[in-house]
C-alpha cells in the first residue's frame, strides 16, 4: 500500500477517545510508510490524523475545495495540498490518489463520502478496499441498518460485504493489506 484516503469528522466530537483513535491511525500510517490522502482540513479528526502522520515523519496529501480554503480551514503544513473547485472533484481526486479508504467517526460529510465510495465499489467505478473502523461501537447502528437493508432486499449480500468492518486501526490496515495480497 502506498496511500490511503481517510474520511472522518471535521470536529473532534465530545468523546476524547475518537481523537486518540485518529492520532493512532496517523501514527500507524506514518510507521508503515503509507501516505495519508484526506480532505485537507486543519481541524477536528481530519487535522488530528494529518498532524499525527506529520509528527511521525509521514507524508500527507490534502485535497480541498477553494471555497473551504478561503474560509481558512485548510491545513497549513501538509506535504502536498491540491485545490479543486467542488466537493465532487475533491472526492474523485482523493480516491484517484489512493489504494484504499478508511472511515473513522464523523458526521454527514463522512457518511456522504463513505456511501458514495461504496456505491462506486458496487458499480465498479472504484476497485480498492473500503474499511470502517468501528471502535467504541460508533457505527453499530449504521451496521444494523445495512443488515436490515439486506434483510429487506434493498442491498445484495455481496454488496454489503464490500464494506470491511474492523474494531481497531491495526485490523483495518491488515484487512486492506490482505485485500491487495488476495488479488
Amino acid at each position: 500500500m502506498q496511500s490511503i484516503v481517510v474520511y472522518c469528522g471535521s470536529s473532534t466530537g465530545t468523546n476524547p477517545f475518537y481523537k486518540e483513535l485518529a492520532a493512532e491511525l496517523g501514527k500507524e500510517l506514518a510507521i508503515r510508510n503509507i501516505r495519508l490522502i484526506y480532505g485537507g482540513g486543519g481541524f477536528g479528526l481530519m487535522g488530528t490524523v494529518a498532524d499525527s502522520v506529520l509528527n511521525h515523519g509521514g507524508q500527507v496529501t490534502g485535497v480541498i475545495p477553494n471555497f473551504l480554503a478561503e474560509l481558512e480551514v485548510a491545513h497549513q503544513t501538509l506535504t502536498e495540498l491540491h485545490f479543486v473547485e467542488t466537493m465532487h472533484e475533491r472526492k474523485y481526486k482523493m480516491v484517484q490518489l489512493a489504494k484504499g479508504v478508511i472511515a473513522l467517526p464523523g458526521g454527514y460529510g463522512t457518511l456522504d463520502e463513505l456511501f458514495e465510495i461504496l456505491a462506486w465499489r458496487q458499480l465498479k467505478i472504484y476497485d480498492g478496499p473500503v474499511a470502517l473502523i468501528n471502535s467504541n461501537g460508533y457505527y453499530d447502528f449504521l451496521l444494523q441498518q445495512l443488515d436490515r437493508m439486506v434483510e429487506d432486499g434493498f442491498l445484495k449480500i455481496e454488496n454489503r460485504a464490500l464494506l470491511i468492518v474492523s474494531d481497531t486501526v491495526a485490523d483495518a490496515l491488515e484487512a486492506i493489506s490482505k485485500f491487495w495480497e488476495d488479488l
